[in-house]
C-alpha cells in the first residue's frame, strides 16, 4: 500500500495549495475556519485575498447543501448568465489588445450586442478562461498598412465598436493626435475624408477668400488667428498657418504693414483659473484712443466670464466712475446671474462701499489680484484682443454713434469667434459663446436687484418733453423716448441717464449720500444716437438750434408744499360741545 509522504501541520492556504489536489478541498479550506472555529468572515476573506460577499456565499451554500455546494458546475458560475457570443467576445478582445481594460470591453459588448456585463464579470470570464485566449491581429500597425484609406479605415472602425482613443493609439501604435484628427475628418467630410490630400488641398484660396482677407487686413493689427476665425464666420474655412502665408502675400502687393508683436514672454500660472462657468468673474476698464474733437476721455469698461473667456457686458463710458462700472455690473447680473467670485485690480471703484454692498446683497465674493501683476487679470488679455480687433475702428469713427457701434461689433465678432484657448477642447465648441452655452450663475428676481442697485439705479417714466424727474430735478435724456422706461445712475459727482444699455445723456451733479439731497446738475453732455430719428417732426423750434445755452437740460423744481394744517373740525366740535352745555 502507497503511503503519502509525512509533512507538517500548516493553516497558511497557500502552502495547503500545493498539497491539494481538487478545487473542491481549496474551496472547502477557504472556509474552514469560520465554518468550523466560528472566525471572522471579513478577516478571513482579507487573509485569503477575495472578496468578503464571496466567502459568506459560498459559506451559505455550505451549510445549506453541505458538500454538494463544493461541486459548482457551469451553470454555477457567476458570469455563465452571460450568452456565449459575448463570452467569446470579452475573451477576444482581451487576447487582441491585453492592455485594454475591463470597463472598456464592457463598452464594446454593449455597443455590439446591447448588453453590458459588469466590470467584475469581465475579469472573471478572463480569470476562468485563460487558456481559450489566442493572441491574433485584426489590423497591422498603422504605419504597416500601405494604403492611407485602409489605414484611417481601421481607426473609424475600431472607434465604432466601441474602442476609446487610448486603446485605438496603442493597438495601431500610434499617436493619440492621429486618431483624433482621423476621426474629425471622418465626423466632417464621410468618406472623403479617408482620401489622402495633397498640402493644401481642399482648402478654398481662391481669389475670393484672398480678397476677403486683404479686406480684412485693412487693419494691421489683425493676425493668422484671427483672420481664420473671421474667415470661418463667411463660410471660408483656412488654417491659421494658411492665412498667414496670405497675409504675407498681400502684404507685399499692396504694401501693407505687418502686426506689432511684443517679445514672448514666460507663461505664468494663472491664480484665478476656473473649473466651470460663473465661478469666476473679471472686471476692469481700458482706456480707448479715438480722434473724435471735443470728446475727452472714453473709456471701455467690461465683465469677462473666465472658464469661457465670454465678454457677458461691456460699454463705452467718459467716465470711469463708480456709476459706469454699477452699470455695466448690473447689465451681466441681470443678464446671466450672479458669480461665486468677481476679480478685479485696486481701482477706487471695485473697492468702494456701494460696490461692497452690492457684493454682498448678491452674495458675491470679491478678490483682487496682486500689485504690479495685470496678467492676473484674464481680462488683460482680452483687452490685448480689442486692441488687435477694434482700436483700428476706433480711430476711425466720426462719431459718438460710429465708436459704440465699432465696439458693440468688436464683442460681437470676438464672442463668436474661435478663441485660441478653446482651440483643443474635444467637444469642438471653439468660440466663447459656444463654450459658455445657456448655462447662467445664480439668478436674482427684479425686486432683488433692484434692492442691490438701489443707492445708485433709480428707473423713471419720461414725460412727453423727453424729461426724467428725479430728486425735485426735471433732467433732459431724448424726446425720441418720451412714455418710455429709462434707468438713471445717480453718483456722488455724475449722473448717466439709459435706455437698453445705450447711454443717453450725461452730467456733472453735487450728491450727498448722507442728505440723499441732489444739489446741482450742470454740464450736460447728450450722446449722439438712433432714437433721435424718433423725435416728433412737427416742432415749433429745434432744439439743435438753439446751441447748448439755448434750452434747458436740467431744471431745478420748487419744493412740495408743506401740507395745511386742518382746524376747522377742531373749531366746530368746540362750538358744538360748547352749545350742548349751554
Amino acid at each position: 500500500m502507497a503511503t503519502h509522504e509525512k509533512v507538517e501541520h500548516t493553516e497558511d492556504l497557500d502552502q495547503l495549495k500545493l498539497l491539494l489536489e481538487f478545487p473542491e478541498q481549496i474551496t472547502y479550506e477557504r472556509m474552514r475556519p469560520p465554518v468550523v472555529f466560528g472566525d471572522s468572515v471579513a478577516e478571513r476573506a482579507r487573509q485569503i485575498g477575495i472578496p468578503e460577499t464571496t466567502l459568506r456565499r459560498k459559506i451559505a451554500g455550505f451549510k445549506s447543501e453541505g458538500m454538494w455546494s463544493l461541486f459548482e458546475t457551469e451553470q454555477d458560475e457567476p458570469h455563465s448568465t452571460l450568452p456565449p457570443e459575448v463570452r467569446g467576445l470579452i475573451l477576444n478582445l482581451k487576447s487582441e489588445y491585453p492592455p485594454m481594460r475591463d470597463n472598456e470591453i464592457a463598452t464594446i459588448c454593449y455597443v455590439r450586442f446591447g448588453q453590458r456585463p459588469h466590470g467584475r464579470t469581465v475579469r472573471r470570464v478572463i480569470e476562468s478562461n485563460p487558456t481559450a485566449m489566442r493572441m491574433f491581429r485584426r489590423f497591422k500597425p498603422y504605419h504597416e498598412i500601405e494604403d492611407i484609406r485602409e489605414r484611417r479605415l481601421a481607426i473609424v472602425k475600431l472607434h465604432s465598436e466601441g474602442w476609446n482613443v487610448k486603446s485605438i493609439a496603442g493597438y495601431l501604435k500610434t499617436y493619440r493626435s492621429t486618431v483624433y484628427r482621423t476621426l474629425r475628418k471622418w465626423i466632417a467630410e464621410g468618406v472623403a475624408g479617408l482620401e489622402n490630400k495633397p498640402r493644401g488641398a481642399g482648402k478654398k484660396v481662391n481669389l475670393h477668400a484672398m480678397n476677403e482677407v486683404r479686406k480684412m487686413q485693412e487693419n494691421p493689427e489683425l493676425g493668422e488667428f484671427r483672420v481664420s476665425a473671421a474667415l470661418a464666420q463667411l463660410g471660408i474655412y483656412l488654417g491659421p498657418r494658411t492665412c498667414g502665408r496670405i497675409l504675407a502675400i498681400n502684404r507685399r502687393l499692396y504694401g501693407l504693414k505687418k502686426p506689432k508683436r511684443g517679445s514672448k514672454k514666460e507663461k505664468k500660472e494663472m491664480p484665478f483659473q476656473s473649473s466651470r462657468r460663473h465661478e469666476i468673474w473679471s472686471v476692469d476698464i481700458r482706456y480707448v484712443d479715438h480722434q473724435l474733437p471735443d470728446m475727452g476721455n472714453v473709456y471701455s469698461i467690461s465683465v469677462l466670464e473666465n472658464h469661457s473667456r465670454c465678454i457677458l457686458a461691456s460699454a463705452l463710458s467718459t467716465t470711469q466712475d463708480l456709476t459706469a462700472y454699477l452699470s455695466v455690473l448690473h447689465a451681466a447680473v441681470e443678464r446671466y446671474g450672479a458669480p461665486e467670485k468677481l476679480v478685479s485690480d485696486g481701482g477706487g471703484v471695485f473697492k468702494a462701499n456701494q460696490s461692497q454692498a452690492v457684493y454682498r446683497a448678491l452674495g458675491i465674493t470679491k478678490e483682487v489680484i496682486e500689485r504690479r501683476k495685470p496678467w492676473q487679470n484674464f481680462i488683460e488679455t482680452t483687452f490685448n484682443i480689442q486692441r488687435r480687433m477694434a482700436d483700428y475702428y476706433f480711430g476711425r469713427a466720426e462719431s459718438w454713434e460710429e465708436l459704440v457701434a465699432a465696439h458693440d461689433h468688436w464683442v460681437e465678432q470676438y464672442n463668436t469667434q474661435g478663441h485660441w484657448a478653446h482651440r483643443e477642447r474635444k467637444d469642438f465648441r471653439r468660440s466663447p459663446a459656444e463654450v459658455l452655452g445657456f448655462l447662467t450663475g445664480v439668478r436674482h428676481r427684479p425686486e432683488d436687484l433692484q434692492r442691490a442697485f438701489f443707492s445708485t439705479r433709480f428707473t423713471r417714466i419720461l414725460d412727453v418733453s423727453g424729461y426724467a424727474r428725479l430728486k425735485h430735478w426735471k433732467i433732459y435724456a431724448e424726446e425720441g423716448l418720451a412714455r418710455r422706461e429709462v434707468a438713471l445712475w445717480l453718483g456722488t459727482e455724475s449722473l448717466a441717464v439709459e435706455f437698453a444699455g445705450d447711454t443717453l445723456a450725461r452730467y456733472d451733479v453735487r450728491y450727498s449720500m448722507s442728505t440723499k439731497r441732489l444739489r446741482e446738475v450742470k454740464k450736460p453732455r447728450l450722446f449722439e444716437t438712433n432714437y433721435h430719428r424718433s423725435r416728433p417732426q412737427l416742432r415749433l423750434f429745434e432744439l439743435d438750434t438753439l446751441g447748448e445755452a439755448g434750452w434747458l437740460k436740467a431744471l431745478r423744481l420748487k419744493d412740495y408744499a408743506s401740507r395745511r394744517a386742518h382746524n376747522r373740525p377742531q373749531a366746530l366740535q368746540g362750538s358744538l360741545f360748547s352749545a350742548a352745555i349751554g
